[in-house]
This record gives structure tokens, C-alpha cells and sequence, in this order.
């Protein structure tokens, strides 16, 4: 049975409806995660969830403990981690209030720690393919049975923040082909994949960015609003997840992405680094 990771973003802060749910401290060898962890029982299979900024919102995008979040979902035993998270939009078709399941990102985030391995055990994972493509689709099948109006794949751009894009910003990257603009799936989208957790991202589109000409500059008021909207929905897609994520392989080869990724010798591995990274890369090493 696979074990669903959901972790929150803006406006999400629980799950409702879990069966036996608590609220459990974790630690990991990166700190601790940015809360407890909320597990509990949906529909008969496990689930996990985490906000990402803590209850409250006490984390900034760059100040999220990033590795310790997804090692803590990795020790609780999550298998299939969905990502949830406010994004702006660069596209007319993709307007605040709608789903895109995103399946590239460009990373121009630069102030986090972006690896689990270290000097003493060096790792290359692949991440051309950064999402897992069939929990993805089980998440464009949810939210699309929450109601919203969902886009299969889209370019997600990471920025750091915490500020909102100047105008020129908004409209390079949207010259670039990006999709949709946040500021907290990087590097978590590659921790996972280190990891060797079947990942998904859903972007909640809330603004326009600063791009359109009928919109103008980022107002948070009205992000706030469509957030709210959007929140209902988001909690509708989860609850429907269960009936719809397998455990088992996938075509990307998620659970298996560091077969080949670990390039340091045996006997020239650092041994304080490999116990700390028992758990993200126990089956390899």
C-alpha cells in the first residue's frame, strides 16, 4: 500500500477528515521539518501531511527546512509526496483559481542547500523528468474530480522571494516558456527525487504575476482571496487521492533514481555522512 505525503502551502495547514489523526514531532539528521507532521488514515491508506511555512506561516520560501521536511516525510514511510502550493500565472488560459499540474521546473533559487549528499559521498541523480508522471496524474484526476479547472503539465519557475517579480522579471520568464511562478518547489521537487519518493506538484494558480497588462502588480489582498477559493478545492483533490494513487514502480523510475547516482567509492565514503543519510539512501548504501 503506498503511504501519501501531502505537503501544504500557503492557506493549507491540515487535512480534515483523517482517521486517528495526530500531530507528531519528528527529527532529522537536517534539523527539524518546519512542524509536526499530521498523520493519519484517509479511505484505509496512510497519509502524512506537513505545512510547509508551519502552521501559522512562520517560514519564509527561503527559510523552509527543505531537507529536513522531505527526510521527515521519507522516515514516516511517505512513498507518493504531493506537493501543494499558490502560484502565479503567466498565462491568459491559466487564470487564478485554476490547477496546473506541473511537470518542469527552472530553478533560479540560490540561498538553500539543494543536496542531501556532501563532500565524502557525492550523488548525481537525473531530474530532466522532475515529476513522477503517474502520481501526477492521479492528481489531475483528483483535483478534476474537486472541480477545478485543471492543466496537465506546465513550467514552473522557482524564484527565491520572499518579494514579488519586477515587471521585467515577469516578462523574461514568461519569454522563457514558464508556466506558472513560485517560490517553494525548488529544491524540494530534487530532495525528493534523491530521496526516491514518486513526487507531484499542483500549482494553485492565485495572480497573474506582474505581467498582464489588465492586471498589474501583485496585490497580496487579492491573492489571499483566490486563495481561499482555492483552498476548498485543494482539500477536495486530497481527499480523493487515496482511491487513486498504486504503489509500484512508475515509468520514471522514481524509487529506484539512485541505482546508479552514487559516485564515491566504498572505502572513501565519509562514514559520519553515511549513517546520516541512512535514511534517504539506506538501500544503495
Amino acid at each position: 500500500m503506498p503511504v501519501i505525503g501531502i505537503i501544504g502551502g500557503s492557506g493549507l495547514y491540515a487535512v480534515d477528515g483523517l482517521q486517528g489523526a495526530t500531530w507528531q514531532a519528528h527529527d532529522t539528521p537536517w534539523g527539524a521539518p518546519s512542524d509536526d507532521l499530521l498523520h493519519g488514515t484517509l479511505d484505509g491508506v496512510d497519509m502524512v501531511f506537513l505545512p510547509r511555512h508551519g502552521r501559522g506561516h512562520i517560514h519564509t520560501p527561503s527559510s523552509v527546512p527543505y531537507r529536513a521536511n522531505v527526510a521527515a516525510m521519507k522516515a514516516a514511510g511517505v512513498t507518493h509526496l504531493v506537493s501543494v502550493s499558490a502560484t502565479g500565472s503567466f498565462r491568459d488560459a491559466m487564470a487564478p483559481g485554476d490547477f496546473v499540474i506541473v511537470d518542469q521546473f527552472i530553478d533560479r533559487t540560490h540561498l538553500r542547500p539543494k543536496t542531501f549528499f556532501d563532500t565524502g559521498l557525492v550523488a548525481h541523480v537525473s531530474v530532466a523528468h522532475p515529476t513522477c508522471p503517474d502520481l501526477s496524474a492521479a492528481c489531475v484526476r483528483a483535483a478534476r474530480a474537486a472541480g477545478a479547472t485543471v492543466h496537465d503539465g506546465g513550467t514552473y519557475l522557482a524564484m527565491e522571494g520572499p518579494q514579488f517579480s519586477t515587471l521585467a522579471e515577469s516578462r523574461l520568464y514568461r519569454s522563457w516558456g514558464c508556466d506558472v511562478i513560485g517560490m517553494t518547489n525548488m529544491p524540494e521537487a530534487k530532495l525528493a527525487r534523491e530521496a526516491e519518493l514518486h513526487y507531484a506538484s499542483v500549482a494553485m494558480v492565485t495572480d497573474y504575476d506582474s505581467w498582464h497588462p489588465d492586471h498589474g502588480q501583485v496585490q497580496i489582498t487579492d491573492i489571499l482571496e483566490t486563495l481561499h477559493g482555492n483552498i476548498g478545492r485543494a482539500a477536495a483533490m486530497v481527499a480523493a487521492l487515496p482511491g487513486l494513487v498504486a504503489d509500484g514502480p512508475c515509468a520514471e523510475g522514481c524509487d529506484h533514481a539512485l541505482d546508479h547516482a552514487v559516485m564515491t567509492a566504498p572505502d572513501a565514503r565519509d562514514p559520519d555522512l553515511v549513517a546520516r543519510l541512512r535514511t534517504i539512501a539506506g538501500r544503495v548504501l
